[in-house]
């Protein structure tokens, strides 16, 4: 007979999501486990220096303000917490959380679980931070030993449901089905609300249940299939895009691969059982990597950026006059910075009826290792031209000194060198085996068939974003946007029309430098034609949906603010923005 299904919510997307929510989880309905994802490569940065400061840190407080208020309560409903709140000390935070505890009056047994950071162990000089991204049998561990509060480090997202379910249901770790399912339903919780409406491109007719989305949670069956829904009566809506869309965020191709187990995407199904229930089901699992990442920040040096506002006639030339002058001013100064960019954003309007909208913006970043050539010697050129440059000058802000900015890589390494360790209750020290039952290399795999082309028939040049959805992100320095359509006939004209040279055509700031391999005339093998940033196309049938990766186009990573939307949160939308010619009967 099989067991009841494992609900499980989560109540944080990223450090400094929604303060209440863990609250507004644990009261609004029934729940087994809740989990926060506190952590991303930004946040991992953020707490590198942190502990720099002050060697005692290193973890997400916030997290610890949230229990004083509910740890009582989540005892009280008997719902295990399990978050990844510990980042670069979960041992710190655990002990924080047993102060935490005692102080309030409530019995509670606490572990957690570490073994991910690699910083001590040489092999990656230069870095803040170096830290592989573990599994869920560390939780599951823990679970099992009794603990009502699990916290981590560096495990992998979908490893705050994996473990969860393990330890609920006893699965092995070769059930690589049931946990590949798992994987799934923790990839669609992990982000909060964008699972509930939040962030969702075809928001525009549902704004007014936008207002305060609620959380997500996922009821887990031990076969691996999930229905993911939220408690009655909270805001936004669950249903078949918002988990589509969600699944193609920050993902790749249709193997998605963890430490516990490669999930395939391919394989995905999804359901509409009934309002705010999506069913996720028929997912296989395939035996995980013999590798495990590990995420390296590092300090890069240091940034500075002034914006320069263009009002009025002659654009072009009042940006080519100010950046003549700041050129020759940098160039000169006693510290010139190594890296200069420019960009000019034409947000300006002809004959506009506010001074905003009659206005360009023409930013510069800087970068150097030293602090004074993109601090002083920016700041010293641009004040300088106050009265000496193009008619209207003036900037959005007054240069800083110049801010660190960190860079991200990725890095492999063996299985066996990391130290998977699960701190049970008791205080006893549990080694993890980090050796899966069986590994398999990551290849991609071939594309799938395509259905026939739509017939020919009228067309109508409007926005792609009319008849499809997208959602796009960041990993590392590189962006990924997902694409998805809701009918069978818009699937067989996207799949055939929106290939990686439309794209790019689409998306010119793919094209920017050269990569080396020619255009793919099938329309999904990476390509980077002769200037451009290699591209690669993944087709997800069951999803109706096609997935792209961009290489490089956020150069080191989010914290290196490389271009204007770092994250390429808005690349998805852009793109959707874009006019193509569009058969009339999918309008």
């Amino acid at each position: 007979m099989s067991r009841p299904p494992l609900r499980i919510g989560n109540a944080s997307g990223f450090y400094g999501d929604r303060f209440d929510a863990m609250k507004e989880m644990l009261t609004g309905g029934e729940l087994d486990v809740l989990t926060g994802d506190y952590l991303a490569e930004l946040t991992m940065l953020i707490l590198g220096r942190d502990r720099l400061k002050n060697a005692d840190r290193g973890y997400a407080r916030t997290f610890l303000r949230q229990l004083e208020e509910c740890l009582g309560l989540a005892v009280e409903r008997g719902t295990k917490i399990v978050a990844n709140a510990g980042g670069l000390n979960p041992a710190g935070l655990a002990d924080a959380v047993r102060e935490l505890a005692d102080r309030l009056g409530i019995a509670v047994r606490v572990a957690h679980v570490e073994g991910d950071d690699l910083l001590g162990t040489g092999r990656f000089p230069g870095a803040l931070t170096a830290n592989a991204y573990l599994g869920g049998a560390g939780i599951t561990a823990c679970l099992d030993a009794g603990a009502d509060v699990v916290v981590t480090g560096r495990v992998t997202d979908a490893a705050l449901v994996t473990g969860p379910a393990a330890w609920r249901f006893g699965w092995a770790g070769d059930d690589y089905d049931r946990l590949a399912g798992a994987v799934v339903a923790g990839h669609v919780l992990e982000c909060g609300t964008q699972a509930t409406g939040g962030n969702y491109s075809r928001f525009a007719d549902r704004v007014h249940q936008l207002a305060h989305p609620g959380f997500p949670l996922a009821e887990i069956h031990e076969d691996g299939s999930a229905v993911v829904t939220k408690h009655p009566g909270t805001g936004g809506f669950v249903e078949l895009g918002t988990v589509t869309e969600q699944l193609l965020y920050e993902t790749g191709g249709a193997r998605y691969a963890g430490p516990d187990v490669t999930a395939r995407l391919d394989t995905v199904r999804l359901e509409q059982e009934g309002p705010d229930r999506v069913r996720i089901h028929g997912v296989r699992g395939e035996a995980p990597p013999p590798t495990l990442k590990v995420g390296l920040n590092r300090l890069g040096g240091f940034r500075g950026e002034v914006v320069f506002v263009l009002t009025g006639l002659d654009i072009e030339a009042k940006a080519e006059l100010v950046r003549r002058q700041m050129d020759e001013a940098l160039r000169t100064a006693k510290s010139a910075p190594a890296h200069v960019r420019w960009e000019l954003s034409r947000t300006d309007r002809a004959d506009a009826d506010t001074e905003e909208t009659a206005s360009a913006l023409l930013r510069l970043v800087v970068r150097d290792q030293n602090q004074d050539a993109v601090g002083r010697a920016l700041s010293g050129a641009a004040v300088e031209l106050a009265l000496a440059s193009y008619p209207g000058f003036h900037v959005t802000a007054p240069p800083g000194k110049g801010s660190p900015y960190g860079v991200f890589e990725a890095a492999y390494v063996e299985r066996g060198e990391v130290p998977h360790v699960a701190v049970l209750p008791d205080g006893e020290r549990r080694p993890v085996p980090v050796h899966a039952p069986e590994t398999r290399l990551l290849v991609p795999v071939e594309d799938p068939a395509l259905p026939e082309p739509l017939p020919a028939g009228p067309t109508r040049r409007v926005p792609l974003g009319l008849i499809a959805g997208a959602r796009s992100g960041d990993k590392g320095g590189d962006a990924n946007v997902g694409v998805w359509v809701e009918t069978d006939a818009a699937w067989q004209w996207l799949v055939h029309t929106l290939t990686v040279d439309r794209f790019r055509e689409l998306l010119p700031e793919t094209a920017l430098r050269s990569r080396g391999s020619a255009p793919d005339p099938a329309g999904s093998r990476p390509s980077a034609g002769l200037d451009g940033l290699t591209v690669t196309r993944h087709p997800l049938p069951n999803l109706r949906a096609l997935n792209f990766t961009v290489e490089g186009l956020l150069g080191e990573g989010v914290a290196a603010q490389h271009r204007f939307d770092p994250q390429a949160k808005g690349l998805a939308e852009w793109l959707r923005s874009r006019h193509l010619d569009i058969p009339e009967a999918l309008l």
